[in-house]
């Protein structure tokens, strides 16, 4: 064989392998976009054929027929399975007929209110939150006094306000089902007023669970994130060790406007709801349906007996039973609580503030205020 066959015999046998390899290509992202057309740019969907988005996913939603939905889903692409979670709910909405649903993504510097935004613009008439607590209080932020439904599909480890609703954990067929055909309930959600300081701007922020100041911000701002990716919740423990022998708050609360009562405390919490991780009932009255903001101070004094005696305190408020008035004077730790529709602290020096595990930064005084049914709320399938 001379060598200009040979060429040609390369050459024509490249020539077969990249038509080969074209077709090959082609027929998988024809196959790929006739089930997810979002999922091909626009470019190739206009040169492959591939039949075009609808409006929903360009900024509006198509026209539906009366009874259907328009379903927008706002995700946290860093959570684990996001992809087959998509696969899922496109197939959830196809299967009911539903307009193609708009799918957009949170960013590192954006939670999910700039989504939650587009969303409500583009027409939405529900919006499901696909990812933790973060991303859940983000959009909530955006929903609140709307009167849109907020669905969930909970991923990652902690989703305390998702538990709290007693939604279902690891299941994105049973979520699925809760967003696209249950029932719509209205809730409370809280607002935080931080006062930084006369030369700051006073800042407002939603908090659908809890939020607090003391001990717990300290315990937020303090876990490791690499703990908190292995171990969950309980690597909020390891960080609230670092800060058992630090000094206590004084601290002045006033609720709805009564005269101030000061003591010295560990921390101060406001609660929406009051289920923790492992069904632990730290505010055991608290309720997202009642109208009523709970506040709870926690104290312990005498170092480890205190503190111990303080973990007994929350174990047995849990179980229904209370500590005597007359016991809480003289012991080593005390948990004291109240209701109101406003409840303002202020503080003997500026201290960390989280609302739903995310910490917020230093304030002087903090309004925590009750909203009560601002949000609608996806809690059970019909």
């Amino acid at each position: 064989m001379t060598d200009a066959t040979l060429a040609v015999v390369i050459a024509g046998s490249a020539l077969v392998i990249g038509i080969a390899g074209l077709v090959l290509a082609v027929t998988i992202t024809r196959r790929i976009g006739t089930r997810d057309p979002i999922a091909i740019p626009p470019f190739w969907r206009k040169v492959l054929r591939i039949t075009e988005l609808p409006l929903a996913l360009q900024g509006e939603f198509a026209p539906t027929k009366r009874g259907t939905e328009r379903i927008a889903f706002i995700a946290n692409p860093t959570k684990a399975g996001i992809a087959d979670v998509r696969e899922q709910a496109l197939r959830a909405c196809s299967n009911r007929y539903l307009p193609q649903p708009m799918w957009l993504y949170t960013s590192p510097d954006d939670p999910g209110r700039r989504a939650a935004r587009e969303a409500l613009e583009a027409g939405a008439e529900v919006v499901v939150a696909v990812g933790g607590d973060g991303t859940v209080r983000a959009i909530a932020a955006e929903l609140a006094g709307t009167g849109i439904p907020l669905a969930i599909i909970p991923m990652g480890t902690g989703n305390l306000f998702a538990r709290n609703l007693e939604l279902p954990m690891g299941d994105t067929a049973r979520s699925l089902l809760i967003a696209l055909e249950g029932d719509n309930a209205p809730i409370d959600v809280g607002w935080l007023d931080l006062d930084r300081g006369p030369r700051a701007q006073d800042e407002r922020h939603i908090f659908l669970v809890i939020a607090g100041t003391g001990l717990d911000a300290e315990m937020v701002a303090g876990a490791d994130e690499r703990l908190k990716r292995r171990l969950g919740w309980v690597a909020y423990f390891f960080a609230a060790l670092k800060h058992l022998s630090s000094r206590r708050m004084t601290v002045s609360v006033s609720v709805d406007g009564s005269p101030e009562v000061t003591a010295q405390m560990r921390t101060v919490l406001f609660a929406n709801v009051g289920k923790l991780p492992g069904g632990l009932m730290l505010v055991p009255d608290a309720s997202a349906e009642d109208g009523w903001m709970d506040v709870a101070t926690l104290d312990a004094r005498a170092g480890i007996v205190g503190w111990t005696a303080l973990f007994g305190n929350v174990v047995a408020q849990g179980a229904g039973l209370h500590m005597p008035e007359i016991l809480k004077a003289y012991g080593t730790s005390r948990i004291d609580h109240a209701r109101g529709k406003s409840i303002t602290i202020s503080m003997d020096h500026m201290y960390k503030v989280q609302a739903d595990g995310e910490g917020l930064g230093l304030a002087r005084s903090v309004t925590a205020t009750v909203d009560h049914g601002a949000l609608v709320v996806r809690r059970r399938a019909q």
